[in-house]
């Protein structure tokens, strides 16, 4: 687990060390102005004690964290920006805390129904954890990665991409919307979790057939919506029928037998339905002749 530690300020550290910086240098000219061996001591001890401060100081930028190791053993994590001195015999590593994005390219998936898509994303992440991210996966940027798509792919084979072939479907890739980016967010927190990184915002960036399908696809969706709106018309079309045939009867403007009626019911629909305007035909005759 994450550990957060405050270690000392390091100004005052640094402050100290130039002291001793000084006296190693006053020590050694000293020493070459006199020729003395008595300085040569404390001008080596005052240079290693100033190394020795040196190697302690720490800067940690904004939205970074350092992680301290002591012999293979993890100290702790340091999240405060600025200068700070810790034991010299730490090894510090740093890791950035700023939001990340990722652009998932373009993956090639069936989806539930067996069919090819095409399907992107872009996430936004953030690492959480320093300890699980440095110390729990080997790489955690190529984990986010190889995570990422997986729950990507996953995601997509799950639903269908439409309802044309799946009519029960109540939620699909193309019409999920903020549903199905709900759930790619949800599938990549629990796969990233390991490595303590969360999730900001996950949202499908791109989402098509494959181009093999694409062409038939496109002429299926079009036929079902022919389908669907010559559907509508003759729906439509009836009512208008049965209306007119109601208002006839009933304000007695015109006697109609069941063979007149159907022959009316007939030239209605025919009006109605038809693609194109209708073109008027005189009948010189009567319906029987």
């Amino acid at each position: 687990m994450e550990k957060i530690i405050k270690p000392t300020n390091g100004y005052a550290a640094l402050f100290l060390s130039l002291i001793f910086f000084v006296i190693s240098v006053c020590c050694f000219v000293i020493t070459g102005n006199t020729a003395s061996p008595m300085y040569v001591a404390p001008a080596i001890a005052s240079a290693l004690v100033c190394v020795f401060i040196w190697k302690g100081l720490v800067i940690i930028q904004p939205n970074n964290a350092g992680i301290l190791n002591l012999f293979g053993k993890y100290v702790g994590t340091i999240k405060d920006n600025g200068l700070f001195f810790v034991n010299p015999l730490y090894i510090t590593n740093k890791l950035t805390q700023r939001v990340q994005n990722l652009a998932i390219p373009i993956l090639k998936v069936n989806d539930k129904m067996g069919n090819p898509v095409e399907i992107a994303a872009v996430i936004v992440w953030q690492i959480q954890d320093t300890y699980k991210a440095l110390y729990e996966v080997s790489d955690y940027n190529a984990f986010v990665k190889m995570q990422s798509e997986a729950a990507l792919r996953t995601l997509t084979m799950g639903f269908a991409y439409d309802n044309i072939e799946d009519e029960t479907a109540q939620l699909t890739l193309r019409e999920g919307g903020t549903k199905i980016n709900e759930l790619l967010q949800q599938e990549l927190d629990e796969r990233l979790l390991t490595a303590g990184i969360i999730i900001k915002e996950a949202r499908i960036s791109h989402l098509a057939y494959a181009q093999e399908i694409a062409g038939a696809m496109l002429q299926r969706q079009q036929a079902s919506a022919i389908v669907a709106a010559r559907y509508k018309i003759v729906e439509g079309a009836v009512g208008m029928v049965e209306l007119a045939l109601e208002q006839l009867s009933k304000k007695k403007i015109v006697e109609l037998d069941e063979e007149r009626k159907a022959a009316m019911v007939s030239n209605l629909m025919v009006v109605l339905c038809g693609e194109r305007g209708a073109q008027p035909v005189l009948n010189t005759g009567s319906l029987y002749s």
